[in-house]
């Protein structure tokens, strides 16, 4: 068990902004192996940012009732509240494998843009359309009801942190890997870790779905999948490999595509009884 929190905490203190210091960290500790461990637990972090981002949701939803625009503000206020939390760690991934890819066709220099702390023109586009395809896919959901679309917020964070680790276990780490935040991910990830972490999203998805059952839940993960699958392959055909911003961006992908794979589903099934 004190294997499993100190890995779960290292985990925490990589993907968010939980602060994890003082007397606690040295308990934790660190080292390239423990970091390399904790991977399994990158949906198990989705779970903590999902409680904390659906509570913010149904809060806004609960306390806004008779506002018209209420799904609008709700969304964009768990929208906030998760880049708080993970201090757009994902989204930063995302805006700069959208310049690298966007800004050269040549693989070496799409590297050498991405390590570029600077945000460009692609990465900004890509940043604007992920978050307001966001708000706007959580707004949709929320319209048609309310109680599922907290429970979907929470489930994306889960399914979406699973969706990286396919990557890490089926691609080899590229570019400079001694700066690369991703570093210690570079030797890969072991089939025991991936089935760690698809446990972490198998028991999310369980309890969603035993509290609003409905297949839309299965397109919304079959949408996450989908938009892994392609990541994976966009990586592998321009990069040969994944970098750390590539994860950050298949994050982005699969929780989108989670989203609108829900919205297809749920117009057709209509509001649970």
């Amino acid at each position: 068990m004190s294997r499993f929190l100190r890995h779960y905490l290292l985990a925490l203190q990589f993907f968010t902004r939980v602060p994890v210091t003082g007397r606690l960290a040295a308990w934790v500790g660190y080292s390239p192996a423990m970091l390399r461990a904790s991977a399994a637990h990158f949906p198990g972090v989705g779970w903590l940012v999902g409680l904390w981002v659906a509570a913010v949701f149904a809060a806004l939803l609960w306390a806004l009732p008779a506002l018209p625009a209420a799904p609008w503000v709700a969304a964009l206020g768990a929208t906030v509240a998760g880049v708080l939390m993970t201090g757009a760690f994902h989204e930063d991934g995302l805006a700069d494998l959208a310049d690298g890819l966007g800004g050269s066709a040549d693989r070496a220099r799409a590297l050498e843009i991405m390590k570029d702390s600077r945000i460009g023109s692609f990465g900004a586009i890509a940043l604007v359309l992920a978050l307001s395809c966001k708000v706007a896919l959580l707004a949709l959901l929320a319209q048609g009801d309310p109680a599922r679309a907290v429970a979907a917020l929470f489930l994306a964070q889960v399914v979406s942190r699973a969706a990286p680790l396919a990557v890490i276990y089926t691609q080899p780490h590229v570019g400079d890997v001694a700066g690369s935040k991703s570093k210690p991910l570079a030797d890969g990830l072991t089939l025991a870790a991936l089935l760690a972490g698809l446990s972490w999203m198998a028991l999310a998805l369980l309890l969603v779905v035993a509290r609003f059952p409905g297949m839309g839940w299965w397109a919304g993960v079959l949408g996450a999948a989908l938009g892994t699958a392609w990541m994976a392959r966009l990586l592998w055909r321009r990069l040969r490999g994944f970098t750390g911003d590539g994860l950050g961006a298949t994050q982005q992908v699969a929780e989108l595509l989670f989203y609108l794979g829900l919205a297809v589903a749920w117009s057709v099934e209509g509001p649970t009884a």
